[in-house]
């Protein structure tokens, strides 16, 4: 998996990095909030989440 990068490797993690981060948990929130807003069952939520981390983890190992 050369084109895996191991984010431990890279401490400490540029300002780039960090500010990419922040703003993915910032914008995975907001989401979360919005779909629990809806009305959107908090099994339904956690799955989809699931869903997309093993469809990236699939994407990583796959390449």
């Amino acid at each position: 998996m050369p084109s895996v990068t191991r984010l431990h490797h890279a401490i400490p993690m540029s300002q780039d990095i960090n500010k990419a981060l922040t703003e993915l948990d910032s914008a995975i929130a907001k989401a979360i909030d919005v779909a629990k807003a809806a009305g959107l069952p908090q099994g339904l939520i956690v799955a989809e989440l699931h869903g997309h981390a093993h469809a990236q983890t699939h994407n990583m190992v796959s390449k």
